[in-house]
């Protein structure tokens, strides 16, 4: 009986845990990237998991792309799309509220949530994008501070990261941020550099397959 107990004991540590320390893999024809997401955002990355399982992006596009800035994919209206046919309005009927935290930020690999320009800032429950941006001097991020942020300061360190790796600062604390490249951030300049349409498509398809990375022996 006592061994019968602990076994349940077990699985339910299993099945409460599941969702937390999870990364993800998404291969593309320019290589894989491995992506942590993030605990602190769990509506964020569980409805991420939750897709990921249904294998609800495989044969979806990164159709948006822009050079120092991002790569954006999620639109189930991009699997099998025509050739120039203009993505983006895609989505599953539904949006997550918005999961900011202040050390969570758009640096490069930073992977955050896609959004309609709505006064609650509620996500994209599909579409998200990955962060190439580029590096930043003090002179632009206290200019960015003025403006763009509406006089939000940025924290020290994170400023560092700014000018010495780069990412998008005028972005942070609008859109939710729930993950970060920790593998293959090269694919993302890769992606970044294909040729692109008057709409930020590229001309050539980057389609993706998403997985979770295994974690327990149960799945």
């Amino acid at each position: 009986m006592k061994r019968l107990l602990l076994f349940f004991t077990l699985l339910l540590t299993v099945l409460f845990t599941d969702a937390k320390n999870r990364k993800i893999r998404i291969s593309t024809p320019y290589g894989v990237m491995i992506i942590k997401l993030y605990d602190q955002t769990p509506k964020h990355r569980d409805n991420f998991i939750k897709l990921t399982r249904r294998h609800f992006y495989d044969s979806t596009l990164f159709h948006r792309v822009i050079r120092n800035f991002m790569i954006q994919g999620g639109d189930p209206d991009s699997k099998h799309a025509a050739k120039g046919a203009l993505l983006g309005e895609g989505d599953v009927g539904y949006t997550i509220p918005a999961e900011f935290q202040l050390d969570l930020f758009h640096r490069k690999g930073a992977l955050a949530a896609a959004r309609d320009n709505r006064p609650d800032k509620a996500s994209s429950g599909c579409q998200f994008y990955i962060v190439q941006g580029k590096m930043f001097t003090d002179a632009q991020l206290d200019t960015l501070e003025r403006t763009r942020l509406g006089g939000r300061k940025i924290p020290v360190d994170q400023r560092e990261i700014y000018k010495t790796i780069g990412g998008a600062p005028h972005l942070d604390q609008s859109y939710t941020v729930f993950g970060q490249v920790i593998k293959g951030m090269e694919v993302i300049d890769k992606i970044a550099a294909v040729q692109t349409d008057k709409n930020n498509r590229p001309v050539t398809d980057v389609p993706m397959k998403i997985r979770l990375i295994r974690k327990w022996l149960f799945f």
